[in-house]
């Protein structure tokens, strides 16, 4: 496919899972990808653009938003994925780890897209995609700064899709599930027992399995796609079946 060739995107949080995932795949359909990311790559991509930038940072943001428009003649596509993870009840987090969650998934988020705006409204493919999460609308157990923190970016994502309609920026995010990422490896192998936490997080999604990456990318890639030139202030599921089955025990 080629339904991004002759267009720009920038990836926050794209050296390595989920936004490693989408900077590769909208690379190979035709897009000129920057990504943004505390870390560098441990395995660039050949014609892609590392910055590293962190997204606590307004001064820094703005300052790699406006290098990745340098560098590829402007910015069509936003795919806002920089996040961390969060465990345990709502009385386990003291205030710093709140602020913290809650500054870099949503704040940042909001950072990012306040910098790419001008350039967006100059587009003509303009579309801007969140990473939410399935824990925004449903309940998981131990989850809770986290789950505020990615119902924060879910409401975010409408609010910004009314906002910014007129201008011609479709906004949309998508709520994966458990993935199989970098983050989720670390949960593991600080687990006690490494073999039954993973399966507990298998089988809670009714497809029995961990969400791949590429398959967010690829849901993300939709939303992104001038083909979706009409969906935005949407919420793709892409969770295994979580937000909607109701399976009997087996």
């Amino acid at each position: 496919m080629g339904d991004f060739a002759g267009l720009t995107a920038i990836v926050t949080g794209g050296a390595s899972g989920i936004g490693a995932s989408t900077a590769k795949m909208l690379q190979s359909r035709g897009a000129k990808v920057t990504v943004l990311d505390l870390r560098r790559s441990e395995n660039p991509i050949e014609g892609i653009t590392y910055l590293v930038c962190d997204i606590q940072s307004r001064e820094d943001v703005n300052r790699s938003v406006e290098e990745s428009a340098a560098i590829m003649g402007g910015i069509d596509i936003v795919v806002n994925n920089a996040g961390i993870g969060a465990i345990g009840d709502v009385a386990e987090g003291d205030d710093e780890e709140w602020r913290r969650v809650l500054d870099i998934n949503v704040v940042g988020a909001a950072r990012v897209s306040a910098a790419a705006l001008p350039f967006l409204r100059k587009s003509q493919h303009a579309a801007l995609v969140n990473v939410s999460s399935v824990v925004a609308i449903s309940g998981f157990p131990q989850r809770a700064i986290y789950s505020a923190s990615k119902g924060a970016v879910y409401a975010l994502t409408l609010a910004m899709a009314s906002d910014h309609v007129k201008d011609g920026i479709r906004i949309n995010c998508v709520l994966p599930g458990t993935t199989d990422t970098p983050w989720v490896a670390r949960l593991l192998e600080s687990a006690d027992d490494r073999v039954a936490t993973e399966k507990s997080l298998k089988v809670r999604q009714p497809m029995g399995r961990l969400v791949k990456s590429e398959e967010v990318a690829f849901a993300i890639c939709y939303l992104a796609s001038p083909l979706a030139g009409s969906t935005t202030g949407t919420a793709l599921n892409v969770d295994g079946g979580v937000s909607g089955l109701r399976l009997p025990p087996s």
